[in-house]
């Protein structure tokens, strides 16, 4: 099958996510700038959340560019990453009505955790449909970053449990190691481009 729906498709889920995050700010109703106070939780929260679906994106971009086709298997696991990422308004929400409060950011951890999971499923489910001698199973190797990533996330919620501002300034940390997108798929694809010329 042709991987251009499903581009299209991702392109136009996460568009969506990332709209349904901003509309979440409320317009204060006076002139005063103090007004916007209120707002800076929200404001903290959206924008790691707009980091995160951003560096989502970026490698969902990079990944299928490495590829030529996908099937049935990478359709599905297209769309639980989707699923994934879509949670993630509801929780960034959460997390900055109640000013970082414990379970929220606890929970907002788990879906970083599902959302990492998931796409480590479409990244297999890809590697299986095009090959372990395929540009993406060089690329991605044994994903050792993908699964410290992992780690972290647990290590993160782990510290909330003590103080969530602690473990939502691990989740910036972990937002920052992938704030570049993912060289491992560019590079394979410069190298094979400069052996076919």
């Amino acid at each position: 099958m042709d991987k251009n729906r499903l581009e299209a498709f991702s392109d136009g889920v996460i568009a969506i996510i990332i709209t349904i995050m901003v509309l979440e700010f409320k317009t204060p109703h006076v002139g005063d700038i103090r007004a916007l106070i209120p707002l800076v939780p929200m404001f903290i929260g959206y924008a790691l959340s707009f980091t995160f679906v951003g560096i989502y994106w970026n490698n969902h971009h990079h990944m299928f560019q490495a590829v030529s086709s996908v099937n049935g298997k990478v359709l599905w696991a297209n769309l639980g990453l989707l699923f994934w990422l879509s949670l993630i308004p509801f929780v960034t929400e959460w997390m900055g009505r109640t000013g970082f409060d414990k379970w929220p950011v606890i929970c907002y951890g788990v879906i970083l955790i599902l959302d990492a999971i998931s796409y480590a499923v479409l990244v297999k489910a890809l590697i299986h449909h095009h090959g372990p001698d395929s540009l993406l199973a060089e690329a991605f190797g044994s994903d050792t970053k993908g699964k410290v990533t992992i780690m972290l996330y647990i290590a993160a919620i782990s510290l909330c449990f003590y103080d969530s501002r602690l473990g939502f300034i691990l989740y910036v940390i972990i937002a920052g190691l992938w704030f570049v997108p993912d060289k491992r798929i560019e590079s394979k694809i410069f190298d094979a481009d400069k052996r076919k010329s």
